[in-house]
């Protein structure tokens, strides 16, 4: 194994930066104990650079300025490697509306929907409760609303709205919750998610003990390859490379696996969805962000020189 030098990315200013701090500071560990140099680097600050002499990117960020493509747009023009999907993709991916259209377009099953973008607006016809209204642009389930009775409609569409300009709103989907991470076009092994409140928000995701996770889920092998290839469906559909996550619900009345959204940028702490999978598939964390080093230097094109500030 080569030693390179390594930008770890992590931290920004979005509202999932407590998160991409976790996820960078475990990322540049397990860089560090594969005998690596590794910089770690907060664009936050607003004269941050790439160190001169490094060899490839790895992207923690999570939100804006990680995951809606602006980053990665930056890092293409001035030729550097870096990890994840590319600027289209990631703009895709982090849109729940565009991801949806791509999901449609490709029949691929996703939940019906509806986006809003005034808090006076009423439900929309054709629209029953429950429904979860979301941020189009958000991700670690910021801004999520669950809205069971019309008394909690108005107030939660205000609490979204909060988070975006846009929200959209899904019908609820009853069923079982479960990830499926892709790296290197295969799918892990799937995970189920079982928030011990019933809703897999952001308080669910990050508070020890709050959620249990089965890995692998306990599907038979038919089911389970069905919800697989949505996941890989759904990695094309949007022109992914390298890894994502997709979230799907599988329905209680049918079993068939229904798309939520894809994270093109997933959570790296040691304990979250995309390190578990890679654990069940025998990949170890270290082994885990190696890969991704490795597949971003695989089909990138040579560095320049002199790495101007950005």
């Amino acid at each position: 194994m080569n030693i390179l030098n390594i930008t770890v990315l992590y931290g920004g200013d979005s509202t999932e930066r407590e998160i991409s701090i976790k996820s960078g500071t475990a990322v540049a560990n397990a860089l560090c104990s594969l005998g690596h140099n590794v910089f770690e680097v907060d664009p936050k600050n607003p004269d941050w650079i790439i160190p001169a002499g490094t060899d490839v990117i790895f992207l923690a960020l999570h939100g804006t300025f990680g995951e809606d493509g602006r980053i990665q747009e930056k890092l293409d023009s001035i030729g550097i490697p870096y990890t994840g999907c590319g600027v289209k993709p990631s703009r895709i991916g982090f849109s729940k509306v565009e991801t949806k259209k791509r999901c449609v377009q490709n029949k691929i099953p996703t939940a019906r929907y509806f986006t809003l973008d005034s808090p006076d607006a009423e439900l929309p016809d054709g629209c029953r409760l429950p429904v979860v209204i979301k941020p189009v642009c958000q991700g670690s389930s910021v801004g999520l609303q669950v809205v069971n009775k019309p008394e909690q409609w108005r107030l939660s569409l205000i609490k979204a709205l909060e988070f975006d300009s846009t929200v959209i709103v899904e019908e609820f989907i009853r069923g079982r919750e479960v990830t499926v991470s892709i790296l290197d076009k295969e799918p892990l092994p799937v995970v189920e998610i079982r928030p011990k409140n019933g809703r897999y928000d952001y308080f669910s995701k990050y508070t020890a003990g709050a959620t249990e996770y089965i890995c692998p889920a306990k599907f038979d092998e038919s089911l389970t390859k069905r919800i697989q290839q949505v996941g890989i469906d759904v990695f094309n559909a949007i022109g992914a490379r390298d890894y994502a996550r997709v979230d799907i619900i599988v329905k209680e009345d049918d079993n068939s696996p229904m798309v939520l959204e894809i994270n093109t940028l997933p959570g790296m702490t040691e304990t979250s969805l995309f390190p578990k999978a890679a654990a069940a598939a025998g990949i170890s964390y270290p082994q885990l962000c190696q890969k991704m080093i490795e597949l971003a230097l695989k089909r990138t094109p040579q560095m320049k020189k002199e790495i101007p500030n950005l």
